[in-house]
């Protein structure tokens, strides 16, 4: 139910944006959607190890320069290796899997060098990271598992290079992700990497007028 809440926040950026800045540059309007892995870094790498990440996200145009706004959602999952039980728990859980549901909105700046692009980004956000619990049942020798939902605000910042195909842009993207809570009495650090394509929406959006 919460990443369903992050969906009309992100089409309200597009819907402003897109009519703020509708004449002049080529590239007002991309979405954006990547797979890679995000790396934990730190004290994070205690109890997190990378199995695979997701973005989707739109690139908004501001002005007739290189500004453009970025709403992103973060969709990474990790291998989940409790160090300490949660309150209310005995038994710590290993190999679990956990998953990150976070909305960043960042400030960029492009640079378009013939079919290439160059890009940098930072900015802030929040959501949460379900991690997985276990209570065992001696009695019946049963084990049950829920999952805990840790919310925290997070900075990210980094950059990216995209390469034109037309009607769409391919591009490789690495960023670094703080936490401003803490998971297992640890800091949350991550460094994601994905790569992916961007369509053009505004070539799109302009054939419909």
């Amino acid at each position: 139910m919460k990443l369903k809440l992050l969906t009309p926040i992100v089409l309200l950026y597009a819907a402003i944006s897109f009519k703020a800045n509708a004449q002049g540059r080529p590239d007002k309007l991309y979405s954006m959607s990547g797979i890679g892995f995000a790396f934990p870094v730190g004290e994070t790498s205690d109890y997190f190890k990378p199995k695979f990440s997701t973005s989707l996200g739109l690139n908004l145009g501001l002005g007739d320069g290189g500004l453009f706004l970025y709403p992103k959602v973060s969709l990474h999952a990790f291998t989940f290796n409790q160090i300490t039980p949660d309150e209310g728990y005995t038994y710590t859980l290993q190999k679990g899997r956990a998953t990150t549901y976070l909305l960043n909105v960042a400030l960029g700046y492009r640079k378009i060098v013939n079919k290439w692009a160059f890009y940098g980004f930072a900015g802030a956000g929040g959501g949460f990271i379900l991690t997985p619990q276990a209570a065992v049942n001696s009695t019946t020798l049963q084990v049950t598992q829920d999952n805990k939902s840790n919310s925290l605000g997070i900075a990210e910042g980094g950059g990216g290079i995209e390469y034109n195909i037309g009607g769409a842009n391919l591009f490789v993207e690495a960023s670094y992700m703080y936490g401003f809570s803490k998971i297992q009495n640890r800091a949350f650090n991550t460094v994601p990497i994905n790569i992916g394509i961007k369509p053009n929406l505004s070539k799109l959006l302009n054939k419909l007028k």
